[in-house]
């Protein structure tokens, strides 16, 4: 009987760490700071609509329509401002100081965006990247912009 008891409450706490896991993964990176037009978070099957004091979240999508704008603070300080018609999708986030572990991955495929750095890009800034459909960028200063154009079909 004592062992079943054991065997029991072993199987419980393993069904319970994926749960963690997943809790884990979607940890709070950052925080909107502004919205207006036409802008969203679209977070797995969800789109919500983008508004000073939503909680972003590692794979989380923004995006903005023709008249539309999105300001977001990240953990780190960083701050990311995405023009109107952009695409961005923050791939990862990892901003542990106290251990030294740090990283940013975004992937614009579409519209403007500027980024200044946080503690990321000061601490580790090798660390930071984003990609657009033709290229990558590296931090190797404090701020930058960019705009991806889509491809014209030949």
């Amino acid at each position: 009987m004592r062992d079943t008891v054991t065997v029991t409450l072993l199987l419980s706490a393993l069904c319970l760490l994926p749960a963690a896991d997943t809790a884990f993964a979607r940890e709070t990176i950052g925080v909107v700071r502004t919205a207006s037009g036409a802008a969203t978070v679209t977070r797995g099957e969800n789109t919500l609509p983008a508004a000073p004091g939503l909680k972003i979240m590692v794979g989380d999508t923004l995006g903005t329509g023709r008249d539309g704008s999105l300001g977001v603070i990240l953990r780190d300080d960083s701050s990311l401002s995405i023009g109107p018609e952009s695409r961005l999708v923050l791939r990862s986030f990892l901003f542990s100081p106290s251990e030294g572990k740090f990283g940013l991955v975004a992937r614009i495929t579409r519209g403007t965006m500027a980024y200044l750095s946080g503690m990321i890009g000061k601490l580790a800034p090798e660390k930071a990247r984003f990609e657009t459909p033709t290229s990558t960028i590296g931090i190797r200063g404090t701020r930058f912009a960019v705009k991806v154009e889509e491809s014209s079909a030949r």
